[in-house]
């Protein structure tokens, strides 16, 4: 018996996940010192995490021998206060990418279509492939996700649709004006994901309060693991009206997010002074990225998040030229920009680092 004779179909041909490469991997595979090894591959806070969000962390320690809240009720009530919503108008995931897996489980079958754009984040497609659905996508405009073209690609088959806003790998928005419009005009059996993962680098984030109080079938995502500063512990939350929210937790994995992620998660929300901290950081060091492309003549896209997409000719010879040095940043031909790679924005001394050795590696290139 051949075991591919037992499997779904669809997972044969479901490609898989690949994140950045970690620090430890690239130090082992070309005998670097990790400690002179500067990752600014995967949109991490180069901060780090909050001094109130450790602490808490480090007090849950003590409970470890326990099994977390496997509701998050106290982590959901200080989201809901926070966004003027009610508890049960709020899901917890590991990671908002397990939300993702969860409106896949509710709401996607095969035949179903689902409507994103392209490059948008893979995980996306990802998850409508895994459940056997159709991915629909339509080009980006100048970077930015084309609304009304979107709109043209709904059917009576399109079951969701996906709008991230900044948009990952191209670091553009869309403005909430003609975002609200367009969820507004959408027809009512369209599931519409707004993924708000880098939405705290904003000064001014949408306001999707009236559109939820509809009863809209509209879920918003956020996730802790960028400006907060908590990759390593995956939690990430949606807001929703309490209909979608009560499908989502029937799909949820029991204790799906642990007792040390929903305290740092708590510990991180009562530090506003940390986040603003870190958008006023982000904020500089895009500039320093932008200002030093531009001196490089290296195209870029103007970002509004924490990375910058930068087109460097050939992305694979240029990453592995700055890895071989200790600068990890992400190539992007899976996402069809096979020129590009996205660079995470660091502190000012990654940063600076980061432009003198591609500077270095694009020369390299140009020579051969």
């Amino acid at each position: 018996m051949n075991l591919t004779d037992l499997v779904n179909p669809h997972i044969l041909s479901q490609p898989v996940y690949e994140p950045g490469r970690p620090i430890e991997d690239v130090a082992r595979e070309l005998g670097l010192d990790p400690t002179g090894i500067i990752k600014m591959a995967s949109n991490e806070n180069p901060l780090g995490t909050s001094p109130k969000a450790l602490a808490a962390m480090r007090k849950a320690l003590d409970g470890a021998a326990l099994y977390p809240d496997g509701g998050c009720i106290a982590l959901r009530e200080k989201l809901a206060a926070r966004h003027g919503i009610s508890p049960d108008q709020i899901v917890v995931g590991n990671g908002s990418n397990e939300l993702l897996e969860m409106l896949g489980h509710v709401f996607l079958r095969p035949g179903d279509e689902v409507v994103m754009g392209a490059p948008a984040f893979i995980v996306y497609k990802l998850v409508t492939r895994l459940f056997g659905a159709t991915p629909v996508e339509v080009p980006l405009r100048d970077h930015v996700h084309d609304l009304q073209a979107m709109a043209a690609a709904v059917t009576e088959r399109t079951k969701m649709v996906f709008l991230p806003s900044p948009n990952n790998p191209t670091g553009t928005f869309n403005e909430s004006e003609e975002m609200l419009g367009w969820v507004k005009g959408l027809p009512e059996h369209v599931v519409v994901v707004i993924d708000e993962a880098y939405v705290e680098y904003l000064e001014k984030e949408p306001d999707w309060s009236e559109v939820i109080a509809t009863g809209r079938a509209l879920v918003v995502l956020r996730t802790f693991s960028k400006i907060f500063g908590l990759a390593a512990l995956r939690v990430g939350y949606g807001r929703m009206n309490a209909e979608i929210a009560a499908l989502l937790q029937r799909s949820r994995q029991p204790f799906n997010v642990n007792a040390i992620a929903q305290a740092g998660a708590l510990g991180a929300l009562g530090d506003q002074e940390w986040v603003t901290s870190c958008r006023q950081s982000n904020a500089a060091g895009l500039q320093q990225l932008e200002n030093g492309l531009s001196k490089l003549e290296i195209p870029f896209v103007p970002s509004v998040g924490n990375f910058v997409l930068a087109e460097v000719g050939d992305a694979r010879g240029v990453f592995a030229n700055l890895q071989g040095v200790g600068v990890i940043v992400r190539p992007v031909g899976v996402y069809g920009l096979p020129q590009w790679i996205r660079i995470t924005v660091g502190n000012e001394t990654q940063n600076e680092r980061l432009l003198t050795e591609l500077q270095r590696a694009s020369i390299d290139q140009a020579s051969r």
